[in-house]
């Protein structure tokens, strides 16, 4: 009996009793599930030069990464694990601004930490690919393991326009999925639904850059590897790339959530309105034969 109540006081102990600090938890451990298990499935393909992976495991590794970690914190926090996720939702009235900093903060620092864990488990790998060498760009670059970077042929305008895109219909399509008047996903499915979104967006437009859509995602790594070994150029590499991946996906998730609102949400027929005029109706008929 002393050891249960020992037990149980510890529990006690250790339950988070504030809300807030729980939801900032569980963004920052899906946020971190993210990266380990979306970047590792890149680092396997690159560091293996293909042998153990390439584009199609890379884009199935990242989105089921992406249902992972939705799972670890959807019932918690909502599971956003993007900053531009919950942008959208404060922008939209899903969640309360005041929210907003403690989450984009646990998300960039899960994002952080999840790419300096990743870089242990294949840290040797890394010193012994290009004679230890850390590079961010060419034939033996590394730095792509952590953070998108733009094809040689991209302009800073189609960069931009490439993130506001994909970041658009990631929104879209997340509002959809959770709006109940729509063909409303089963409870429990929906990181499986949020999956095949992103299978289908590093399928279809991932070609350019990536395909980040998550700011945390991007610069929190970015700025582990600017640390760890390779230097400031993840920050100059591609005309001063880095902020795109930041700011994208901000203007497309605001863009996306607008479309879907205004395109679909707003002109759902209410029940209790149709109920109401059905009544309406039927005492109209009413008082006519009468």
């Amino acid at each position: 009996m002393d050891r249960i109540k020992a037990k149980k006081t510890f529990k006690e102990k250790i339950i988070l009793k504030n809300s807030l600090a729980k939801e900032a938890i569980g963004e920052f451990l899906g946020t971190f599930t993210l990266v380990v298990l979306g970047c590792g499935s890149v680092a396997q393909a690159v560091l293996s030069r293909g042998a153990a992976g390439g584009t199609v495991t890379t884009n199935i590794g990242f989105s089921a990464a992406v249902a992972m970690a939705v799972y670890v914190t959807g019932g918690i926090s909502g599971g956003h694990v993007n900053p531009a996720v919950s942008f959208a939702m404060c922008l939209y009235g899903r969640m309360k601004w005041f929210k907003f900093p403690f989450y984009v903060g646990a998300q960039f620092l899960g994002a952080f930490l999840g790419a300096a864990a990743l870089f242990g488990v294949y840290h040797d790998a890394l010193r012994s690919f290009a004679e230890g060498k850390l590079i961010v760009t060419g034939e033996n670059a590394t730095a792509h393991i952590f953070a998108t970077y733009p094809a040689k042929y991209l302009t800073v305008a189609n960069e931009f326009a490439d993130q506001v895109m994909s970041s658009a219909f990631l929104l879209l399509v997340v509002f959809a999925v959770f709006d109940e008047k729509n063909w409303r996903v089963p409870k429990g499915l929906e990181p499986v639904v949020l999956s095949l979104l992103i299978f289908v967006l590093t399928s279809s437009l991932g070609m350019n850059s990536g395909c980040a859509m998550n700011p945390a995602r991007d610069l929190g790594p970015r700025i582990f590897t600017a640390l760890a070994g390779w230097g400031l150029e993840v920050f100059t590499a591609g005309s001063y790339f880095w902020w795109i991946p930041v700011v994208g996906p901000f203007v497309g998730g605001a863009l996306g959530g607008f479309i879907y609102i205004y395109g679909i949400e707003i002109h759902h027929t209410d029940p209790d309105a149709a109920e109401k005029t059905e009544e309406a109706e039927e005492k109209n008929e009413l008082s006519v034969i009468m």
